[in-house]
């Protein structure tokens, strides 16, 4: 995983403890820190986060088009999974891993294609998901890493460094023998403790970077259950694409690492995640409000619908238009004939059937 474009991970076979305890005193968080809360402070950056946060919560009512168009969910949930994988220098754009979720056959490395495949499953998965549970931790991380790793659905059993392009060691990982403890540690803390779950999510992905438990999928499956942990204070966090919105601003994520890093403890991570949240909460509102009849008129609101359907698939057929927008056969037509004559889409046949993309 690169960090700010220059930091790798690098599996590290012979490696002193004398060395680790001198070079970076992160690593032994755990050690140090036995039945205490991991290190960071609460500011008046954080509180403001937490209140705006938790109001534009409650504007996502249970009447919002995500949680009730389940085509909106799925378009969120592949926005999730390609910004997640993105960050990890997946290849794919959000129209192949849409392709590929579709079952279509997309020319890209078989690797990228089996991450894709992988994070959908485990993210369709949620729900069952106890995100307190190691062994739940590690079932997800197996899911997620199926094929792609020796050490899939284990803690590692090498040392893990993270050096940049000269060879200079920057921070280690968690010597091995002490991950578990302090996996089971830090998810104890995020199940008893009474700060806001907003603030403790943030934490839990910031710790478990920090610990690196995994030889590879780290960061993915500290996202994952950040999502989890988050879905768990409200459902509506199940479908909110934040990944995407930390994809967007993948150098301040870096950043806000190894800031925290730097800095001893969390703080800096936290204020970042929380506004990485509220901006999808914005995103999300703002989605919801513009698909609502008191804010435009049906045909603006169905070519909306339309666009964003297409936005993650290479074509819209009548069916789609009757679904998204709850009108009959006949009525999907005239919709669909509209914008072909508008010149906003394009009517193909595809297997015998029309079908309708976006307009070049």
């Amino acid at each position: 995983m690169l960090l700010s474009g220059h930091r790798f991970f690098l599996l590290i076979d012979e490696m002193s403890d004398v060395w680790y305890n001198k070079t970076n005193h992160l690593q032994l968080w755990g050690i140090c820190m036995k039945h205490k809360k991991p290190p960071f402070e609460i500011t008046n950056q954080i509180i403001d986060y937490v209140a705006e946060i938790a109001e534009l919560v409650g504007r996502l009512t249970a009447a919002s088009p995500l949680s009730t168009s389940p085509t909106l969910r799925r378009a969120n949930r592949i926005r999730t999974i390609h910004g997640s994988l993105a960050i990890e220098q997946n290849t794919l754009s959000l129209e192949q891993v849409t392709a590929v979720l579709n079952g279509k056959h997309v020319l890209a490395p078989p690797k990228d294609i089996a991450e894709v495949k992988n994070a959908y499953e485990i993210y369709e998965r949620l729900d069952e998901l106890d995100p307190y549970s190691a062994d739940d931790l590690l079932t997800a991380h197996s899911i997620m890493t199926r094929g792609l790793v020796e050490e899939s659905g284990m803690f590692r059993t090498r040392p893990v460094g993270v050096v940049d392009t000269e060879g200079h060691v920057l921070h280690f990982g968690t010597l091995p023998q002490y991950v578990p403890d302090l996996v089971m540690e830090l998810l104890e803390w995020t199940k008893t403790s009474e700060v806001h779950m907003l603030i403790r999510s943030c934490v839990f992905h910031y710790e478990l970077e920090l610990i690196h438990p995994f030889a590879d999928g780290n960061g993915r499956v500290g996202r994952l259950w950040h999502t989890l942990l988050l879905s768990k204070w409200n459902p509506a966090f199940a479908w909110l694409p934040a990944e995407s919105i930390i994809h967007d601003r993948q150098q301040e994520y870096y950043e806000a690492i190894n800031a925290s890093n730097d800095a001893g403890e969390s703080t800096v991570f936290i204020e970042f995640m929380l506004s990485a949240i509220k901006a999808s909460l914005i995103d999300a509102i703002r989605t919801s409000d513009e698909m609502s009849d008191g804010k435009m008129d049906k045909t603006t609101l169905r070519w909306k619908k339309i666009a964003e359907y297409l936005k993650t698939h290479d074509y819209i057929m009548n069916a789609d238009v009757r679904e998204l927008c709850g009108v009959s056969a006949a009525a999907a037509n005239r919709i669909l004939a509209t914008l072909v004559n508008g010149k906003k889409i394009v009517q193909y046949r595809i297997h015998g059937h029309w079908a309708y993309k976006i307009h070049q």
